[in-house]
């Protein structure tokens, strides 16, 4: 059958999968997806042609990247030594262990195909290990874990994957040479996804200066980012590809994570495309497991080497080998935990431990590697068992789905179905008011305003309805939300007021900075000399307020493309933090003591600035307010912060406390329209358009909240 109505085909078969999973709930799509592919081809001989060159670039590249778009940051920080260790050395332990039992499992099967059966079987369906982690009412930390741990150890698995593969072809293997390539693959790869991510955001920050601003083309250059930069770093600098997709989605998401939205249109066109995208790959690689069972089936049969039970046997037990090494692994972690920690709500469990290990549902990515396995060696010869590595590995995902599913009932009271990948312009032409006949209204004396500045009073509106339901248990959440408006409407002021209107603002900024740093300085000198914190802490703070310092008379800075300014800030925390990650028993205390100097010196900085504002040769009116403000919220949302690092975060109540506040504020926001349009401020298509930007931004709310049910 001809590629484009194979592809069709395929697409039909993913939307009749999803309409027979709206009646048949408790099964996984993607178990009703691989029968589906299994019945088209016994019945009617389909197969489908692969090319295994282009199935990691098609399949893999847009996965990796739109799970580390979507990557927990927070829970990555807080446990990154055990998500690391989860994704690189249980991926590598799973590979050498699993792969010498597999070997010894089925001995004609070469050592080095059983290492990438081994390998390729190690990487987790992060949707589906969140799913059963919240179900099964994991602990907290343990959740966090398997969770943070799915969205690395793709990468970490495909290069395992990739070497023993490449061992298998050639028939050669160097550990020197290895281990020397894997050094240089990860860290260009990294570099690789690094680079051409931020140059690809400041094109689009450049273009958008520009007024290249629409919605369809920059959805597009996002869609295409992926392929771009996986092609571009696999031909080019020939180093992981794997690695520079996550990295780039990774760097995309700590960019744009932000709670107000600059331009919400955007961001729900791109996530329902994105939603698009997923679903229709995902379900298309488990229609294709399905069709590839009978072929690899049949070619395992006729090898002679093995009948049908036996082949089932190897995957169940390939499968009890997988889960067994993740289960022991994760009941030494939590063992760990407790004698280091001296924890004993964190005691060793055998039942967690055992979810844990059951969470660990392999998915696409298993599937698109193992597809991706060449027909032939080197010496041109067939690629040894190959069959039976593709059975086997289907085995173990079909395998984890239904023992996900058959456990999911015992453990969980939520009742809810195991979850995969898989489940789930027209701007006006111009401003003339029209009234109910059609008829141009004429025109009045009443000042007519910009998009932009009507965009930035409602904002102010919003902060103003914030300020109203501030209380003292909601003040993080509250100054996250000023701030992000603040940050917003700055940026709309640069568009809009007068080049000489917003110098003044900088040096007011400037001038009052270089008073509340000196406050800074003092309050650190203070801490310093009570012995609160140590000579490492204090020399890093008072680094990073000199270097504020040395930047205050750039006024250029703010003109600096946002990414830039990212990236410098950026590299400058990862430098002042790289003790913690050399010395992790520190890490305690060097966070504790980080969490005081933010408090104490944000606190002595809005003191030195009220004593400033209020002394008697000092005019306070010749100050420009917003600026004042401004600088009031970043200080006080730094208190605010830095009490929630030191204190047990209750991320659900942040999160309703945000949601709540962010719902009352988009009322206002669309009051303000109504009153801009009644004064006769704005036009009615300039109205609507401020209404639709408003709806856009509740759009991508409710998106959001739907994403945390």
């Amino acid at each position: 059958m001809p590629i484009v109505e194979a592809v069709i085909l395929l697409i039909v078969l993913v939307l009749f999968s999803n309409i027979i999973s709206h009646y048949l709930t408790f099964i996984p799509v993607s178990l009703i997806q691989i029968a589906l592919g299994l019945l088209v081809a016994l019945i009617w001989k389909f197969e489908v042609p692969l090319e295994t060159d282009w199935f990691l670039l098609l399949f893999i590249a847009p996965l990796l990247y739109n799970d580390g778009r979507r990557f927990p940051r927070r829970e990555l920080w807080r446990l990154r030594g055990p998500i690391f260790a989860n994704a690189i050395w249980l991926v590598f332990l799973t590979t050498i262990l699993g792969g010498f039992l597999i070997y010894e499992l089925i001995p004609k099967m070469p050592l080095t195909v059983a290492f990438a059966l081994a390998a390729i079987l190690s990487p987790t369906d992060p949707v589906a290990v969140q799913s059963i982690s919240k179900q099964a009412k994991l602990p907290d930390s343990l959740m966090h874990l398997v969770s943070g741990e799915s969205l690395i150890n793709d990468a970490s698995g495909l290069i395992a994957f990739k070497y023993a593969i490449a061992a298998t072809v050639t028939g050669a293997f160097s550990m020197g040479t290895a281990v020397g390539d894997f050094f240089y693959i990860s860290i260009v790869g990294f570099l690789s996804g690094l680079i051409f991510m931020t140059a690809i955001q400041l094109l689009m920050d450049i273009l958008r200066r520009q007024g290249i601003d629409d919605v369809i083309f920059n959805t597009v250059l996002q869609i295409a980012t992926p392929f771009v930069v996986y092609l571009v770093t696999e031909e080019i600098t020939h180093a992981s590809g794997v690695i520079a997709v996550v990295t780039a989605g990774v760097l995309y998401h700590a960019r744009e994570n932000r709670i107000v939205e600059d331009s919400p249109e955007l961001k729900l066109v791109t996530e329902k495309v994105w939603d698009i995208i997923i679903y229709s790959l995902n379900g298309i690689v488990f229609v294709i497991l399905g069709i590839e069972l009978p072929v690899a089936t049949s070619q395992v049969i006729k090898g002679g080497q093995f009948n049908t039970w036996e082949a089932l046997f190897f995957a169940f037990v390939t499968w009890v080998i997988i889960v067994v090494i993740r289960t022991v692994w994760t009941y030494g972690y939590v063992l760990y935990e407790r004698i280091t920690h001296k924890a004993p709500q964190n005691r060793p469990g055998l039942r967690m431990s055992i979810l844990s290990g059951l969470s660990g549902v392999r998915g696409a990515v298993t599937m698109a590697g193992v597809l991706s396995v060449p027909m032939t060696i080197a010496s041109g010869a067939g690629f040894p068992t190959r069959s039976l590595m593709l059975f086997v590995a289907s085995g173990v995902i079909i395998i984890s789905l239904v023992a996900a599913t058959i456990t999911l009932p015992l453990i969980s009271t939520s009742g809810q179905p195991l979850q995969t990948r898989a489940s789930a312009s027209d701007e006006g032409a111009n401003d003339i008011d029209l009234d109910a006949d059609g008829e141009e209204i004429p025109a009045d004396p009443v000042r007519k305003i910009s998009e932009d500045e009507a965009r930035a009073y409602i904002m102010r509106l919003a902060i103003s309805k914030i300020e109203e339901l501030r209380r003292p248990n909601n003040q993080r959440a509250a100054y996250d939300l000023i701030l992000d408006y603040q940050f917003v409407i700055r940026r709309l002021e640069m568009s809009y007021r007068a080049d000489t209107a917003m110098q003044k603002v900088l040096e007011d900024e400037i001038k009052l900075r270089e008073v509340t740093l000196a406050g800074e300085r003092a309050s650190l000198k203070e801490l310093r000399k009570g012995e609160k914190i140590t000579q490492t802490s204090y020399v890093g703070a008072l680094r990073r307020i000199e270097n504020l310092e040395n930047r205050l008379t750039q006024v250029a800075g703010h003109t600096m493309p946002s990414v830039l300014r990212y990236w410098r800030v950026f590299f400058k925390h990862m430098i002042r933090n790289a003790a913690y990650w050399l010395h992790s028993e520190d890490t305690d205390r060097l966070h504790a003591e980080n969490n005081l100097i933010e408090r104490e010196t944000a606190k002595a900085a809005i003191k030195s600035l009220s004593q400033y504002l209020a002394s008697s040769d000092v005019d306070e009116t010749q100050f420009d307010n917003q600026a004042v403000y401004h600088l009031l919220v970043q200080y006080r949302n730094r208190i605010e912060r830095a009490k929630a690092e030191s204190a047990p975060t209750h991320e659900e109540e942040y999160q309703h406390q945000i949601n709540t506040m962010r719902v009352r504020a988009l009322g206002a926001e669309r009051s303000g329209i109504q009153t801009l349009l009644e004064a006769g401020n704005i036009t009615w298509n300039m109205a609507s358009h401020l209404r639709q930007y408003v709806n856009y931004s509740e759009n991508v709310l409710v998106m959001s909240l739907n994403s945390d049910e």
